[in-house]
């Protein structure tokens, strides 16, 4: 996003954030002096000209501080009445009623109509408020003279009937009768005669590239489509028909997601949003800085929100107003009082449809028990949030990766890159050279995570172990290379080199260049900071990318095929097939081939253990529990391939190792330790193309210690092979 637009949204969040100021609305004033803060720090990192940028940062964010005393004593706004939302929601039966009227859709709009009027007459005889009677009345009466001009429109013969609808055909009006024009309803309820009618916003079909399913590949999705008890059917076109608008508020048929232990110790109730905001909104301003992770246990989702939302912002492309529904005419997400909406994930390789309501889980203080937005009216991280938990089974959620998270949330394609030691292919240079040049390019969405560390570590350096952030903003300056992180906690800093409160390091010419101030980021932690490219590879274990998919050319690049398999696994990491049958997207940017690969394995053998008390020991870091795991011995009768296959818990990351213990006197070993690499949830598996014949021991784990539950290994080579538990 270039400077001058970044300038604009500056200029613009200032005066909303003034406006609300002056009259008192001092929560959204705070959220937008934040919003014009950010915007102008972003504007002078891409090469603003503007004089006294960060003394106006310093300006609104003095404001902010000032406002948050406020806080203190001031009076939260009055909600609503039960009665006014009803009206909400009257008015909104009404609009969808109008846009059904206009493409056409006669029965669908007479039945909304009917429910709005319904619904305003009912909330009339309910209510001794004489304004809000008078809006009700008003808004009946509209309804249903629509409702009978468009049942007396179908009841006409002739070819008068195909032309009651201004702008749905091209033929000329009848001399028969007058055709009939409709107009938007203003924000009084009344018709604004001398108003042009609004275009309806061209559907756009949500098929990837235009591509229809082959007949074997509906076969796949009908078997592969049920996750945890539900099914999640493909996003189609007709999909954008779906139906928001209901005289009573809409609760998901599947029932309330399953909350994790530490929202259960403090949970007191299921609200929806008009009981605990006084302006429910769906997005005021798509914004990373706003979103903050509360007892979920998702911070690699909450990370790959946040830089999908800062992408939108930077570049000006939909990432996330696109995929949430319902949507006006000009595709932007709205509230929706009936509480139904719908999320459009990319889930098992394709996007489907996810439908919720909008309860949301509050502790006994009214506080929000998921991820929200630090403006209290908007809804937009809650709802994507809770999507994207149900399709995984419920807040009590045990934690993902970004590479999962920001597939589903974008269809980007992922790629992972260990920074351990144990990966001798990673090259610092190089690597930074090209997250530099690609994120600069807008090809790539960048999160990292740190890796396992103590309490003691943690807190000396201000990092969260095992933990996501997002990547904001990358930057070299004569030869020294930073990244600019966010904390999904939205606090909790790096305490190291270049932190806020670093005065060594710090030179005036760098401040200038990142634009960063010390003294202004010690008066707010936000959980953003800026991290040396050397510290980074130190103490974090792993950066997640996820690419652009119009870096690849459709007609050499992407190719389905059907395979079949004898047991079920993950294909892909970012995937969850359960089925024996599925279907594989390949991606490349130059040509390939790509062919089933043949068996060679005819020998296997499958054992079955479990992990309960002791021998739960937990990875290699837990030393003192390790050597209490699961042994099993596998002895080759002679050299070749091996496969060994771990399968566990979804909600445990496992992993294992397999030691050598002794081999043919001839052999020349190369490795006395293996491991099956990064843990992952539920499955992971080694693959060795020439093995030689010995004995060694497989040692399965999970990564954390005390996580007990069954396992099966599989192992399967060329050779006869024999398995022995050791302990």
């Amino acid at each position: 996003m270039d400077s001058a637009a970044l300038e604009l949204d500056a200029v613009k969040f200032a005066k909303t954030a003034v406006t609300y100021d002056q009259n008192a609305k001092y929560n959204e004033a705070v959220f937008y002096y934040k919003e014009a803060a950010q915007a102008l720090i972003y504007a002078g990192m891409a090469g603003s000209k503007l004089e006294g940028i960060q003394d106006k940062v310093n300006e609104y964010l003095d404001r902010v501080q000032t406002l948050h005393n406020v806080f203190e004593v001031q009076k939260s706004d009055p909600l609503k009445s039960r009665q006014q939302v009803d009206l909400e929601r009257a008015h909104f039966l009404v609009t969808q009623a109008f846009e059904e009227d206009e493409k056409g859709n006669g029965d669908e709009a007479i039945e909304l109509y009917t429910q709005a009027v319904e619904l305003c007459i009912k909330t009339s005889n309910e209510t001794s408020d004489q304004a809000l009677q008078t809006k009700l009345k008003q808004l009946a009466h509209q309804a249903l003279d629509r409702a009978e001009g468009l049942k007396q429109s179908q009841s006409k013969p002739g070819p008068a009937q195909t032309q009651d609808r201004a702008g749905t055909s091209g033929a000329k009006p009848s001399s028969s009768g007058p055709v009939r024009q409709f107009f938007p309803l203003g924000p009084d309820f009344t018709l604004h005669d001398r108003q042009q009618p609004q275009p309806v916003r061209a559907v756009q079909s949500s098929e990837p590239h235009g591509q229809r399913y082959t007949s074997e590949e509906i076969e796949v999705l009908r078997s592969t489509s049920t996750i945890n008890g539900i099914a999640y059917v493909p996003f189609m076109s007709v999909d954008l028909k779906e139906r928001f608008a209901f005289p009573v508020p809409f609760s998901d048929k599947m029932g309330k997601l399953a909350l994790s232990p530490k929202q259960k110790a403090i949970f007191s109730r299921w609200v929806r949003p008009d009981e605990i905001c006084t302006s429910p909104t769906m997005i005021m301003s798509v914004s990373s800085f706003s979103i903050k992770q509360t007892v979920v246990s998702d911070c690699s989702f909450v990370a790959s929100l946040a830089i999908s939302a800062a992408y939108e912002r930077r570049y000006n492309k939909k990432l996330i107003t696109s995929i949430i529904y319902p949507q006006n005419r000009r595709g932007e997400p709205e509230y929706n009082p009936c509480g139904k909406y719908m999320v459009k994930l990319h889930i098992n390789g394709v996007p489907r449809k996810v439908i919720i309501d909008d309860l949301l889980p509050v502790d006994r203080g009214g506080e929000l028990l998921c991820s929200y937005s630090s403006n209290r009216n908007e809804l937009w991280v809650s709802l994507i949030e809770k999507a994207y938990m149900k399709v995984m089974g419920g807040y009590d959620f045990p934690g993902s990766n970004s590479n999962i998270d920001l597939h589903a949330l974008t269809g980007w394609i992922p790629e992972r890159i260990a920074m351990h030691s144990d990966n001798q292919s990673f090259s610092k240079d190089d690597t930074f050279r090209m997250l530099f040049q690609r994120f600069h390019r807008g090809d790539v969405l960048i999160t990292t995570a740190t890796g396992v560390m103590t309490e003691e570590e943690g807190e000396r350096w201000g990092l969260v172990p095992t933990h996501a952030y997002a990547v904001l903003d990358i930057r070299e300056y004569k030869n020294m290379r930073f990244l600019q992180l966010k904390n999904p906690w939205s606090h909790l800093r790096w305490k190291g080199r270049y932190s806020e409160r670093d005065d060594k390091n710090w030179t005036p010419e760098l401040l200038k260049y990142l634009n960063f101030d010390p003294k202004t980021a010690q008066k707010f932690d936000n959980g953003v900071f800026w991290i040396a490219w050397e510290d980074l590879c130190q103490y974090y274990d792993v950066i997640y990318l996820s690419w652009n998919p119009a870096l690849f050319k459709e007609s050499t690049c992407i190719h389905r095929r059907i395979l079949h398999r004898t047991e079920s696994s993950s294909l892909w990491l970012f995937t969850r097939l359960t089925a024996r049958r599925f279907t594989i997207q390949v991606y490349s940017g130059c040509k390939f081939s790509f062919s089933k690969i043949p068996n060679p394995f005819t020998h296997t053998k499958r054992v079955n253990g479990q992990w309960k008390g002791l021998s739960a020991g937990g990875c290699g870091n837990y030393k003192d529990s390790y050597k209490n795991n699961p042994i099993y011995q596998v002895q080759l009768e002679r050299a070749g391939p091996l496969l060994i296959e771990l399968r566990g818990s979804r909600q445990y990351s496992v992993g294992f190792e397999v030691v050598t213990v002794s081999t043919a006197a001839d052999a020349n070993t190369t490795s006395h330790k293996r491991s099956s690499g990064d843990y992952r949830c539920g499955f992971c598996y080694m693959e060795a193309e020439h093995v030689p014949a010995g004995i060694y021991n497989v040692i399965p784990t999970t990564f954390l210690p005390k996580q007990e539950g069954p396992f099966f290994l599989d192992f399967s080579g060329t050779a006869p092979l024999k398995v022995s538990q050791l302990q």
